[in-house]
């Protein structure tokens, strides 16, 4: 007879360690991505390293940027809530790691019942007890555990995992993109403090010419429509100082804000062109930019986490079988409660459950599994594709407004060069006042876009720079 049982238990535990090595789901793989062999007009294969493996305060070196930098990765509000959500996930794995192991609760109950007299229970009561009431005290140590026949229990381990990297890759592209702003805000305020100069410098231009046109209409040489056209010019020179003022007390502002401070002014001791980054900055190869940007990296983790989810709708459908066993103290008299070995009772219990008919929710659950498995496949896809074009268009920026640059300075110097023409011409009398006034219009808006060329071509650096991954190193 004890053979028989113990055949019968041995039966039951292989087929547990059989029906664990059924693991449902498939592991993850890569999904296939469209990459380019190289970006743009790279010349080598064989240069790996990118300009997004260099730490973001070696990157820019001017000390009040990364100070300010610095203070965002610190304060910034919308960082903070990505790091804590790194912690909630923490906690998730934590909890997930020990879902291998059983069950434990401990009981302790003491119930006293007084059943009707003219009931069984009260009947029995008063014949076996001597008593109108029932007395039960328990205490007790039970275990649950669920045996992981189909690596239901693996693939929510695994999830789990993909949720933490997923939250930490989502706080990475966080600070990328804090860092990117900042810096490029900071550029913007270095390119109006420069038009606020050239504003300045042209106002004085413009006020000189009132003056001198003022006086050759005491000398009767001009007409007063030239009088009231260079006062025009130099009002609508003199509106853009207040106009920058407040774009500046705005930028500082919205800086601030980026870096936890409260609003006020932004200190600064270099002018836009004292800022220069290399030219000579890889991009590396396409293919590293996967491991490198984190914002693509959330997406695979995502598309991880879906993947062990189908794992796990699939193993719900499918027979799980558990254990309960308990051990403890029980008896009706509290007097007796703890005589050992008594009132020690033990408890063993298998159960095999399998899913008949549940309305079609675990079916459901587990296509609606696959379409969000697939929707994350093409949300990662999107991903790489997007970086793959911001990339691609940061560099073909940075050339093109290396160009207009180059232009743009011609262009000051020559238009610099005819506003002082013009003005010995007028004091000539060979030059009308509307020459030296488009002269000076000219001149100023020549060195405004050049300003903003500049500025330009230094956020399509650090936009590169973004693109590539860099930032939250």
């Amino acid at each position: 007879m004890k053979n028989r049982i113990l055949s019968k238990y041995l039966s039951f535990f292989t087929l547990v360690l059989l029906g664990i090595s059924c693991r449902t789901g498939k592991d993850y793989q890569r999904p296939e991505v469209a990459l380019p062999d190289r970006f743009g007009h790279q010349q080598s294969y064989s240069d790996t390293s990118s300009m997004a493996d260099i730490n973001w305060n070696n990157f820019f070196t001017d000390p009040e940027l990364r100070q300010l930098i610095d203070s965002g990765i610190h304060r910034n509000y919308d960082l903070q809530l990505a790091l804590n959500r790194i912690g909630v996930a923490q906690q998730q794995v934590k909890q997930a790691k020990l879902l291998w192991y059983p069950q434990l609760d401990l009981q302790v109950n003491a119930q006293i019942n007084r059943p009707s007299e003219n009931s069984l229970n009260g009947i029995s009561a008063n014949s076996f007890l001597g008593e109108s009431y029932i007395e039960d005290y328990i205490t007790s140590l039970n275990m649950t555990w669920e045996i992981d026949i189909w690596g239901k229990i693996s693939r929510q381990k695994e999830s789990a995992m993909a949720q933490y990297l997923q939250s930490y890759e989502a706080a990475k592209a966080v600070q990328t993109r804090l860092v990117t702003d900042i810096a490029q805000g900071y550029f913007n305020l270095l390119m109006l403090d420069q038009q606020m100069t050239v504003s300045k410098q042209a106002l004085a231009l413009n006020e000189h010419l009132a003056k001198l046109t003022g006086l050759l209409y005491d000398a009767g040489e001009v007409t007063y429509l030239a009088v009231q056209q260079a006062e025009s010019q130099k009002q609508s020179t003199a509106l853009l100082i207040p106009q920058l003022e407040q774009s500046i007390a705005v930028q500082e502002n919205a800086i601030q804000l980026l870096t936890g401070n409260l609003p006020d002014t932004i200190r600064r001791h270099e002018v836009l062109n004292d800022i220069q980054f290399s030219d000579s900055l890889s991009a590396g190869l396409p293919v590293a930019m996967l491991s490198r940007r984190p914002d693509v990296r959330a997406n695979e983790m995502a598309l991880v986490f879906a993947n062990a989810q189908v794992g796990i709708a699939q193993a719900n459908m499918y027979p799980a079988i558990s254990l309960t066993a308990g051990t403890g103290l029980e008896s009706f008299k509290a007097s007796n409660w703890f005589n050992i070995p008594n009132s020690l009772f033990g408890l063993a219990t298998g159960t095999l459950i399998q899913p008949v008919f549940r309305r079609r929710d675990l079916k459901t659950k587990f296509e609606i599994a696959k379409l969000d498995r697939e929707q994350a496949v093409i949300q990662f896809r999107q991903s790489v594709l997007t970086a793959t074009t911001e990339v691609t268009n940061a560099m073909v920026q940075i050339e093109k407004l290396k160009d207009q640059e180059t232009i743009a300075h011609a262009q000051t110097d020559t238009l610099k060069a005819a506003v002082s023409n013009a003005e010995l011409l007028f004091k000539s009398d060979m030059a009308n006042y509307l020459e030296v006034i488009t002269a000076q219009q000219n001149a100023l808006q020549a060195q405004l876009n050049l300003a903003s060329i500049q500025r330009q071509e230094l956020d399509a650096k650090v936009e590169l720079y973004r693109a590539l991954g860099g930032g939250w190193k």
